[in-house]
């Protein structure tokens, strides 16, 4: 029988803090290098500009200790947990909004949220955290830290296909709702791919697909890595480029999760992250 690690809550909540701030003012070192891979392949002289200005944005942001973005986001928390863990010290979810709290005080980080879609006043710290478990064997924590902006987060979708409509029209799918998004996603854009589960679970594979690590690591699984390539080459042939503003180099990388799902179902949720891809991750 494994032995129990205790955990006090406040490790988390120090963590989440500490992510808040890096996140939102340094873009993950890997991530700059897809734009710069983007700003080499880039064939138009505007779409260029636009890769030189989000690069010495980041440069910038990073070295000033200033917010890369104006809109700071929802802070999506993907939590991995041990069964073997047991926090102590108080509520694990009050603790994660502490730490969201107070890092975007800290940080200067615009407060995004509202109370609810109706009554539409501002929670005034930015929380609550949109916050995903997952529990493992083990006693490991790891704990992965997404900023998401509004702008391309509502230009995401999800579409029950059936079997039937198959690869071919998930392919379909995906080039129409980068095309809708057009430049209000602020692309250059990752775009995150979940496929199968329920309706559900396939949105939360597509978030969680943003957060791969490094921006444009092909999957693990070699047919879903063909397929990413082939969706890179789709999206980019739109023509949308950088900003909108026309170009060859619409994303710099499609990530694509698959689940088990229903013989009946072939559920597709597509999330679109911009320009501003702000993720840290962890291992407590």
């Amino acid at each position: 029988m494994s032995e129990v690690r205790t955990v006090d809550v406040a490790e988390v909540e120090a963590v989440v803090r500490k992510l808040c701030v890096e996140a939102n003012h340094e873009l993950r070192a890997d991530h700059v290098a897809a734009l710069q891979r983007g700003r080499d392949a880039e064939e138009s002289p505007i779409g260029r500009e636009v890769f030189d200005r989000l690069l010495e944005n980041a440069r910038v942001s990073a070295a000033e200790q200033i917010a890369f973005c104006q809109d700071t986001g929802y802070a999506v928390v993907f939590l991995t947990v041990g069964q073997d863990v047991h926090f102590t010290g108080g509520s694990l979810a009050e603790a994660i909004d502490r730490g969201v709290a107070e890092g975007y005080s800290d940080g200067y980080l615009r407060a995004s949220l509202v109370r609810s879609p109706v009554d539409r006043v501002n929670t005034g710290d930015n929380t609550p955290a949109m916050v995903h478990y997952d529990l493992v064997p083990g006693a490991g924590i790891e704990l992965t830290l997404l900023v998401k902006g509004a702008g391309c987060d509502n230009m995401s979708a999800l579409r029950m296909l059936t079997p039937a409509a198959g690869v071919e029209g998930m392919k379909r799918f995906v080039v129409e709702t980068i095309e809708k998004a057009g430049p209000s996603a602020s692309p250059p854009v990752t775009v995150g791919i979940g496929m199968g589960g329920t309706f559900d679970r396939a949105a939360v594979l597509a978030k969680r697909a943003l957060t791969r690590d490094p921006t444009g690591s092909p999957s693990p699984d070699p047919k879903l890595a063909e397929l990413e390539a082939e969706l890179v080459d789709a999206i980019n042939a739109t023509g949308i480029g950088p900003a909108g503003f026309g170009g060859t180099v619409t994303t710099v990388a499609v990530h694509v999760e698959a689940y088990p799902t229903h013989i009946a179902a072939f559920p597709v949720a597509i999330n679109l992250d911009c320009h501003s891809h702000r993720v840290r991750s962890v291992t407590l």
